[in-house]
């Protein structure tokens, strides 16, 4: 290790916020002639989620100090968004990059997405590639229709394919997150012919929980039945539901000591969190904090 390195290596790691966030509804509008899905949907943003933290390094080496097991570097979404901005801005540097997971993968809760948006606003910042937020959403839809919701950090309605953002402020209201360890493909869910694509447009000004559904819901839970178990099971607690295509199940409650007390009665084969719905993403404290 050269004497960059272990100066680095030495000193705490700065850490960077990757929140979770979850589709309080999920209306499928119909299909556009691309194949991709006209959507709706309102994005919750969470309190918690994964973190992570950039070693800046002179050399091009862009790598993941802390490998996720199963997924080599060239499909991950923190290298890609790592590469995509160096290549944008033409910048020369590198950075090591640690990754401390605590979303479930494939739960429908953003952690893939969330990273590469962390990725993207952090390494903005620190290699000073002065990007404005709209470009850096931009480059980020180009990994994921759900980037750009994390890049701009806000509580909002999604439209189009996810793509539309309006900031739409909710009540901050607690959130039990429960995941039913089993893994739901997006596209086999987006490819289903079983799957509704007919729901109206709705007014965002009209939104309210009871009023809206997630499509996706009742075909996930018919090839998957432990999704409908676990909802059956929170139902009885407070209202309920699957966020985006799972396979993740959220109960929301007004007050955070029910939502531990319901958390703590869970089964113990079902992993669990209680995390604030908040308006502002953490993320973007962050980087207020660091100019």
């Amino acid at each position: 290790m050269d004497a960059q390195l272990k100066t680095q290596a030495s000193q705490p790691l700065d850490w960077w916020p990757s929140p979770a966030k979850l589709n309080l509804f999920l209306h499928i509008l119909g299909r556009y002639e691309n194949g991709y899905h006209q959507l709706q949907s309102l994005f919750q943003m969470l309190d918690y989620g994964d973190r992570l933290a950039f070693t800046v390094v002179q050399n091009s080496t862009i790598e993941m100090a802390t490998p996720l097991e199963g997924v080599p570097d060239d499909e991950n979404l923190i290298i890609k968004a790592a590469r995509l901005l160096a290549k944008e801005t033409g910048y020369k540097g590198g950075v090591s990059i640690s990754l401390d997971k605590r979303l479930p993968m494939g739960g429908g809760i953003g952690g893939g997405s969330s990273n590469a948006a962390t990725t993207l606003v952090a390494l903005n910042h620190l290699w000073g590639t002065g990007l404005q937020e709209d470009a850096l959403a931009e480059l980020g839809l180009s990994l994921g229709a759900d980037v750009p919701i994390f890049v701009r950090g806000l509580t909002a309605f999604a439209g189009g394919v996810g793509e539309e953002i309006t900031a739409a402020p909710q009540e901050e209201k607690y959130y039990l997150v429960a995941n039913p360890n089993v893994h739901v493909s997006t596209a086999d869910v987006f490819t289903s012919p079983d799957l509704p694509r007919n729901t109206p447009a709705m007014k965002w000004e009209d939104y309210k929980f009871e009023n809206t559904h997630n499509d996706c819901q009742q075909l996930v839970a018919n090839c998957h039945p432990e999704v409908a178990k676990l909802l059956q099971w929170l139902v009885h607690y407070a209202p309920s539901r699957m966020t985006g295509t799972g396979a993740c199940v959220f109960a929301a409650f007004s007050d955070y000591t029910l939502a531990e007390q319901v958390k703590a009665e869970m089964p113990d084969t079902w992993q669990s969190f209680v995390a604030k719905g908040v308006n502002r993403s953490p993320l973007l404290d962050k980087l207020e904090e660091q100019k």
